[in-house]
C-alpha cells in the first residue's frame, strides 16, 4: 500500500505520473474541481491575457504559503490531485467539508450536517477518517452533543497541520508541480515585457 504519511515510497512512482497527467487535465479541461474555468482555457503563450498573468502568480503563490495554496481554487484542485496519489486525499476533502460546515446558519442543518461529517471522516472506520489522536476524536464526538460552527476546529486544525507539515512539502517538490511552477515563472516573465519573450539575436 501506498498510504504512509512518512516518505513517498518508491512503489508509488506510478502514481507521481498519475499526479502529472491529473494536472495536465486540470489545466486543459478544469475537470479537478476548479469552478473558474479559467485554468480550461489557460494559455502559457498568450501575450496580453491578464488570466495567464494571474495564473500563473496564483501558481507561484502556492509555493510561498499553505495558507495561499488553500485560498487559492485552482490551488486546492492541483493540491487534492496530488493527495489523490498519496491516497491522502481525505485530510483535504475534511478540511473542505468544515470550511463548509462553518458557513452553516441553520441549527437544525447545522446538526445533522455535523453528524455526516463525522461519520464520514471521523468515526472509527470511517469510509474517509482521517488521521486524528484518540482523544480528538473522542472530543469532537463530544461536541457534537451540542453542535456548533466550532465543533469540529480541534480535528481540523489537526489535520490542517498533518497537511501543511507533511503533504504539503512533498506537493512542493514533486515533479509536476515543480515543471507547472517553472511554466509559470516563464509566462510570468514573457507578460511582463515582450522583449523577454523573444530570442536575442546578436
Amino acid at each position: 500500500m501506498c498510504r504512509t504519511l512518512a516518505a513517498f515510497p518508491t512503489t508509488c512512482l506510478e502514481r507521481a505520473k498519475e499526479f502529472k497527467t491529473r494536472l495536465g487535465i486540470f489545466l486543459h479541461k478544469s475537470e479537478l474541481g476548479s469552478d473558474t474555468g479559467s485554468a480550461g482555457k489557460f494559455e502559457w503563450g498568450s501575450k496580453h491575457s491578464k488570466d495567464s498573468r494571474n495564473f500563473s502568480e496564483d501558481v507561484l503563490g502556492w509555493r510561498e504559503s499553505f495558507d495561499l495554496l488553500l485560498s487559492s481554487k485552482n490551488g486546492v484542485a492541483a493540491f487534492h490531485a496530488f493527495l489523490k496519489t498519496e491516497f491522502s486525499e481525505e485530510n483535504l476533502e475534511f478540511w473542505l467539508a468544515c470550511e463548509e460546515f462553518k458557513k452553516i446558519r441553520s441549527a437544525t442543518k447545522l446538526a445533522s450536517r455535523a453528524q455526516r461529517i463525522f461519520e464520514e471522516f471521523i468515526c472509527s472506520e470511517a469510509p474517509k477518517e482521517v488521521n486524528i489522536d484518540h482523544e480528538t476524536r473522542e472530543l469532537t464526538r463530544t461536541n457534537l452533543q451540542a453542535a456548533t460552527a466550532a465543533c469540529f476546529d480541534v480535528a481540523q486544525g489537526k489535520t490542517r497541520t498533518l497537511m501543511e507539515k507533511d503533504s504539503y512539502p512533498r506537493f512542493l517538490k514533486s515533479p509536476a508541480y515543480r515543471d507547472l511552477a517553472a511554466q509559470a515563472s516563464a509566462a510570468s516573465a514573457s507578460l511582463s515585457g515582450g522583449s523577454l519573450a523573444e530570442p536575442s539575436h546578436t
